[in-house]
C-alpha cells in the first residue's frame, strides 16, 4: 500500500528544524540575561530550560502539534521539563525516518528525563520526601489550639500530613513557638511553613441606609471615614489604608468582601470615590467591616512587607523551614525579602521560600520571580487560587492555574495547589462531587494544601488515598498508561 509519509516528513522537517534553532537561540539569550542573578549553580540548568520553554511557547504550536501526532511524534506537547531534549528527539526521529544522517545526536533516555529528576530533587529539598506510595505532599494549616494540644499535630501526622502551615496573621510568637515544638515532637520529618501575612486592605467602619444589603446598581462611597450626614451616600465604607483612594481612577474594578461584591469606580468626589455595584448574589450582600478589598490591576504602591511582617520575620526566619511570601509581585520584591532574611540569619540561602502567586502582576512576572528566588535559595510556588480568582475572575483562574503548573515544571520548581481543597469535606464531613475532581487535579502539584476545620483528619485521609490512586495514572501532564481493570471485555463467541 502506498503511503505519503515521505512527503509529509519532508514537508514538516524544515518547520521543526527552524523551531529548534529559534528556541535554542532565544533560550540562550534569555538565560544570559538571567545568569548574573543565579548564585545557586544547581538552578542554572533549570533556568536554562525555563528560558527555552518561554521561547517555545511564544509560537502557536497547534498546527505543528497535530502534524506530529499524526506521524506518531507528539512529545512536544509534554516538553515542559525538557524542552530542547524533546525538540532534538523529534528532529532526530524525522531524520532517521527519512534515512538522513542525524545532525544533532538525540538525547539518551537519562538525558531526556533529567528535568523530571531535578524537579523531584527540588521538591524533596523544599518539602521533604513524600509518604511512600504517593508522589505529592499534604500540607495542613494549624489551628491556634495546636499550641496547647500536642495531640492535634500528632493526629495530623498519623493521618498523612507532610507539612504544617502557621498563618502569621493570627496568634503570636509565643503560640507559634509552642506549635513548632509540638510539630517537631510529632515527627522529625514534618516541615513547618510560616506564612507572612503581607499588606491586606480591609473595610473599616461601614454605614448602611434603610436597606442592609447592597445589590447591583447601588453605589458605595469608599472614603477615609464614614459620614452619616451625607444623604446622597446611604452606603459608605471606610478602608484600612485610606492612602489607596488617591490611586484609584474612574473605571478601576473594586471587589469587596473578597469578591462577594463586584463594582467599578464610577466617579470621584471630595471625600473619596463612588463605586457602582455591578454584581452580588441575587439576594444582595451585607456591607461588613473587616472584609477584604481588592483592586485588580491597580498599583497600590504598597510594600509586600509591612512593619508587622518584619517583626514576624524575626521569629520565622530562625524557627521555620519555609517562609510563605504573600502578595509578592516582582523580582524586586524577592530581593527585598532576601535582604531582610540576610539581616536575620547568615545561612538564609538554606531557608525555603514559598512565593504565593495571588495577583495578576505576580502571574505576569512569574518567570522573573522564580529566577530571582530560586537563583539564591530553595523555592516553591503556591497557586493561591482564592486571591487569584478575585483578581482574574473564576473563568480565567481555571486556565491560569494550569499555566502556572506548566511554568513551574519548566523551571523544575515544585508547586503548591492551595485554597478550598476539599473544603466542604473539612467543614461538613462529606465531600462534594466537584471538589473530589478538583482534588484529583491537585495531585499534579508537588504539594496540596488543606485548611483547618472540624473534619481535617478525614480530609487528609481522603486526599492521601486519592493522591495514591492518581499517582498510578498520571505524572504532571503525562498519563502513565497503567493497565485499566475497571472494564471487562466480552468473551469471544
Amino acid at each position: 500500500m502506498r503511503t505519503d509519509w515521505p512527503e509529509r516528513l519532508a514537508a514538516i522537517e524544515p518547520e521543526v528544524a527552524a523551531l529548534c534553532r529559534k528556541v535554542a537561540d532565544g533560550g540562550r539569550n534569555q538565560f544570559a540575561r538571567w545568569r548574573p542573578q543565579i548564585a545557586r549553580r544547581r538552578f542554572a540548568p533549570s533556568a536554562f530550560n525555563l528560558a527555552h520553554y518561554l521561547e517555545l511557547r511564544q509560537t502557536d504550536l497547534r498546527p505543528l502539534q497535530r502534524h506530529l501526532m499524526a506521524l506518531g511524534l507528539s512529545s512536544i506537547g509534554r516538553a515542559e521539563s525538557h524542552v530542547m531534549a524533546a525538540l532534538d528527539a523529534v528532529l532526530a526521529a524525522i531524520h532517521l525516518a527519512q534515512g538522513r544522517a542525524i545532525e544533532t545526536p538525540p538525547p539518551s533516555e537519562r538525558q531526556f528525563f533529567r528535568g523530571e529528576r531535578l524537579l523531584k530533587q527540588n521538591a524533596d529539598e523544599v518539602f521533604g520526601a513524600p509518604h511512600s506510595g504517593r508522589a505529592g505532599r499534604i500540607m495542613v494549616t494549624l489551628p491556634g489550639s495546636a499550641s496547647d494540644d500536642p495531640a492535634i499535630v500528632r493526629d495530623l501526622v498519623a493521618r498523612g500530613a507532610d507539612l504544617v502551615r502557621i498563618n502569621c496573621a493570627h496568634d503570636n510568637a509565643a503560640s507559634w513557638a509552642k506549635m513548632i515544638a509540638n510539630a517537631r515532637a510529632a515527627s522529625p520529618r514534618l516541615r513547618v511553613l510560616m506564612d507572612i501575612a503581607g499588606p491586606k486592605v480591609r473595610s473599616a467602619r461601614v454605614l448602611v441606609g434603610e436597606r442592609d444589603r447592597v445589590v447591583a446598581g447601588d453605589e458605595i462611597l469608599l472614603a477615609e471615614s464614614v459620614d452619616p450626614s451625607l444623604a446622597d451616600a446611604p452606603f459608605q465604607c471606610a478602608i484600612s489604608l485610606p492612602a489607596i483612594i488617591a490611586r484609584l481612577k474612574v473605571g478601576d474594578r473594586v471587589l469587596m468582601d473578597d469578591g462577594a461584591i463586584v463594582g467599578v469606580v464610577a466617579r470621584r468626589q471630595h471625600r473619596g470615590v463612588m463605586v457602582k455595584v455591578e454584581a452580588t448574589q441575587v439576594k444582595g450582600m451585607k456591607l461588613k467591616p473587616e472584609k477584604g478589598l481588592v483592586f485588580p490591576g491597580v498599583d497600590l504602591g504598597l510594600s509586600p512587607l509591612t512593619d508587622k511582617d518584619k517583626r514576624d520575620l524575626d521569629f520565622a526566619a530562625l524557627n521555620a523551614d519555609l517562609i510563605g511570601y504573600s502578595f509578592v509581585q516582582s523580582a524586586s520584591h524577592i530581593a527585598l525579602l532576601q535582604d531582610e532574611l540576610g539581616q536575620r540569619r547568615k545561612d538564609w540561602q538554606r531557608l525555603g521560600l514559598v512565593a504565593k502567586i495571588e495577583t495578576s502582576a505576580a502571574v505576569h512576572n512569574l518567570p522573573e520571580i522564580m529566577v530571582a528566588a530560586a537563583g539564591k535559595q530553595p523555592l516553591a510556588v503556591m497557586i493561591a487560587r482564592g486571591d487569584l480568582a478575585i483578581e482574574l475572575g473564576f473563568e480565567r483562574l481555571a486556565e491560569m492555574q494550569e499555566e502556572i503548573l506548566w511554568l513551574c515544571e519548566a523551571a523544575h520548581v515544585p508547586a503548591i495547589w492551595a485554597t478550598e481543597v476539599l473544603s466542604v469535606l473539612v467543614s461538613s464531613g462529606m465531600p462534594s462531587r466537584g471538589e473530589m475532581t478538583d482534588a484529583a487535579m491537585a495531585a499534579r502539584a508537588e504539594c496540596v494544601m488543606l485548611n483547618k476545620g472540624a473534619n481535617i483528619g478525614a480530609a487528609i485521609e481522603t486526599l492521601d488515598r486519592l493522591m495514591r490512586r492518581m499517582a498510578g495514572h498520571q505524572v504532571k501532564k503525562t498519563p502513565t498508561l497503567r493497565a485499566l481493570t475497571s472494564w471487562k471485555l466480552a468473551d469471544a463467541p
